[in-house]
């Protein structure tokens, strides 16, 4: 992205990795620092000392509409820098997943090791990074998406600040305020974000209350849809004024924004580095016996905890979860991460088995590489 050795790429890309190597065209081979990484948006930032270097231009992905001619270059299957050309298919599209990014979707043909190249408008400008594809085979299917440029901007900005991203965070969760719901609560307009529970040790506590429906954040309308983003782009330390609707009256309240804690997949937090398990689309990493605990695994000896997930990936179409405790493959219980990162891509004629425990409950699932429904065991 820049002449002095700074490089953007996904952060699956690198994540695990003990060296990252940048190859350049001209056949040098060099060692890449990562500058920092951000697990919400997959985006990493590297630089290399290489003297001055080509560089592209990121630009908005406000530049291109739907139907616009882009360009994707990538690496894909390791046969070397290929590029792929198509249109844009639909502009900020929002998958369950991904909360943070509103992806650009594109049909340019994107494969296994397109990650984190540039998607292109016809001059030449970034209008994003391509990240994830969905695909029942695991080839490209015209259903490619990408990162932004506005998105990955803003993050690259804070990465080579700061080596990480600051977050708002109010430390609620909530659920969309249907019309049958807004009634029993006698409020007026549905849409709106239902407070379903409060962090204890959050900044909302004692100022919001379970119930309360969410109206604006900053007067920015609060859907259960947009919470996720509103809330992350706010300043941690900051005053947001947040307008709720509490016991049929409407009532604004300024509430101290604190910051967005790190992801389950951080090492401090998951007990290890986390391992990507290219067959699943998934990361694992180790447990401890607090960390088991904590997910309600209390008597699981062992077990490998979910860190991240693809939608594109064989994990996420049969219903796993980051924070999902994997702890058999088959019958054999898993002990190390290295026991699933070498399992075979499973398929719908030789399916994978693995067990997995969900708030205390295990269950086993079948993974088939294609959209499956799991459902956990829960004590009724």
């Amino acid at each position: 992205m820049r002449a002095d050795g700074l490089i953007v790429t996904n952060r699956h890309v690198i994540v695990g990795a003990r060296k990252v190597h940048v190859h350049l065209p001209d056949g040098r081979d060099l060692t890449a620092e990562i500058v920092g990484a951000d697990a919400l948006t997959d985006i990493a930032l590297l630089r290399v000392h290489a003297g001055s270097l080509p560089s592209l231009r990121l630009g908005s992905s406000e530049d291109v509409s739907v139907g616009d001619a882009v360009i994707a270059i990538g690496n894909p299957f390791g046969l070397g820098q290929s590029v792929s050309a198509g249109i844009v298919s639909a502009r900020a599209r929002a998958l369950e997943d991904d909360p943070y990014i509103n992806f650009l979707q594109t049909d340019a043909a994107i494969n296994r090791g397109n990650s984190g190249g540039p998607l292109l408008s016809t001059t030449g400008i970034v209008v994003g990074v391509t990240s994830v594809i969905f695909s029942p085979s695991g080839g490209s299917v015209g259903l490619g998406f990408a990162i932004p440029a506005e998105t990955v901007s803003a993050v690259i900005r804070q990465l080579e600040a700061h080596g990480r991203v600051e977050r708002g965070y109010l430390g609620i969760s909530a659920q969309e305020l249907t019309p049958e719901v807004a009634t029993a609560l006698h409020v007026k307009a549905s849409g709106h974000a239902l407070i379903t529970a409060l962090d204890p040790h959050g900044p909302s506590t004692g100022s919001l209350a379970i119930g309360d429906v969410l109206v604006s954040i900053n007067s920015v309308p609060a859907t259960f849809k947009t919470l996720s983003t509103i809330t992350a782009r706010l300043t941690p330390d900051s005053l947001a004024t947040v307008r709720i609707t509490r016991d049929g009256k409407e009532q604004t309240l300024a509430i101290k924004v604190a910051r967005l804690p790190d992801p389950p997949d951080d090492s401090a937090a998951s007990g290890g580095q986390d391992s990507w398990v290219a067959a699943l689309g998934l990361g694992v990493a180790d447990t401890t016996t607090d960390i088991r605990n904590a997910v309600k695994a209390n008597n699981e000896p062992s077990g490998l905890i979910v860190t991240q997930l693809r939608p594109a990936g064989p994990g996420a179409l049969a219903g796993l979860r980051v924070g999902d405790l994997i702890t058999h493959v088959g019958t054999k219980q898993l002990i190390a991460t290295s026991d699933l990162t070498a399992v075979r891509v499973p398929t719908r004629q030789a399916p994978l088995l693995l067990r997995v425990v969900r708030e205390g409950s295990p269950a086993f699932v079948a993974i088939t590489g294609e959209a499956e429904t799991f459902l956990p065991n829960v004590p009724h």
